[in-house]
């Protein structure tokens, strides 16, 4: 892997979304042109998004561009305009449970919308292409922590067989045009400016009105959840490590995560799984109320627990995640009182 220099021009898809927002304001205060592209769909509340993007416009150097990364001519024509030397795709449809009801969006969003970045890529000679994945992908594997070196060959949503899909398609580029590409497998991310179609999103808005929430497997779930600042960073580090082949991969015992093409998988997690029931009694701590519970089933498309090997994102970046669950729900409690005025 090379260790490469500060970018001048940055395209971040997604950029109206949690995470998207966030990377562009971190890229924007770093004096890197960055110019973000969402389509502003109504998966969830466009206001929100709206409102990511205000703060964003007071950023010198970044700019807004509003399309679908399904439209092949629109994404040509934001790649030449823009010639991007580092690619952050994290536009994407989201949601394990949503892919239940609208399948056909995701392979839109995640599959179609992914060859159109990948081929810009190639034809525009980006220096490198981070994407995000998910931690969706590990699936019906029972093996803990989840490591990139496991299988990933059995999803159990359509939304994490989308995922897997851009890891494939991301090394058949690598391969083929020695395209430099890293995959990305987020696990839970939380925080301030968060997606309303979260868990702990959806508990603190239903805690606040006096609702029952439902909470699916009986409250036995696990998850690795990751702050918002910690995976900005990560994925700030990410970007300047561009990845290259590996001759000896074969003989090394050709690890999944790497290959003789310039590709990479990292996770990036908190590496701490912590109970659902404790998360919701973190919640119940700062809002100051307790909640009414209705414990139900595992829903079709959920893993139990997820829980995140990051040793060697931590090996070749320094990366180590800083914040605990108790502060990272405190500081979301505290926005999502102001933004909403509770």
């Amino acid at each position: 892997m090379t260790l490469a220099s500060t970018p001048r021009r940055v395209l971040v898809t997604g950029a109206a979304g949690f995470i998207g927002s966030a990377l562009a304001a971190r890229l924007a205060d770093e004096n890197i042109e960055v110019t973000g592209l969402d389509n502003l769909n109504a998966y969830y509340d466009p206001r929100l998004k709206e409102a990511r993007l205000a703060l964003l416009s007071s950023r010198k150097g970044f700019q807004f561009r509003c399309g679908d990364l399904t439209n092949a001519p629109f994404v040509e024509a934001i790649f030449a305009d823009t010639r991007p030397e580092i690619v952050v795709n994290l536009g994407a449809q989201a949601g394990v449970r949503y892919s239940l009801e609208n399948p056909r969006a995701y392979i839109d969003s995640n599959v179609t919308g992914f060859l159109n970045i990948l081929e810009n890529c190639r034809k525009s000679g980006v220096r490198h292409l981070v994407y995000a994945s998910t931690s969706s992908v590990y699936g019906a594997n029972p093996v803990m922590p989840f490591s990139t070196e496991q299988n990933v060959d059995h999803p159990i949503s359509l939304y994490a067989a989308t995922k897997k899909s851009n890891e494939l398609m991301a090394h058949a580029y690598a391969h083929i045009y020695r395209l430099p590409v890293t995959g990305l497998r987020f696990f839970t991310v939380y925080g301030p400016w968060g997606r309303p179609d979260m868990a702990y999103f959806i508990f603190t808005q239903q805690i606040l009105a006096g609702q029952t929430i439902d909470v699916f497997n009986n409250g036995e779930s696990s998850r690795d959840f990751t702050y918002i600042d910690d995976i900005i960073e990560g994925v700030r580090r990410v970007m300047d490590l561009v990845p290259e082949g590996d001759p000896a991969w074969a003989q090394k015992g050709a690890k999944a995560s790497s290959s003789t093409a310039p590709y990479r998988l990292y996770n990036i997690g908190n590496s701490r799984p912590e109970k659902l029931l404790d998360m919701i009694g973190l919640i119940e701590k700062a809002l100051g109320r307790k909640a009414k519970m209705r414990l139900l089933p595992a829903q079709p498309g959920d893993v139990a627990a997820t829980y995140a090997d990051i040793a060697d994102l931590t090996r070749d970046t320094g990366f180590v995640p800083a914040t605990p669950l108790a502060t990272g729900i405190a500081r979301f409690i505290a926005w999502y009182r102001d933004f909403y005025k509770v």
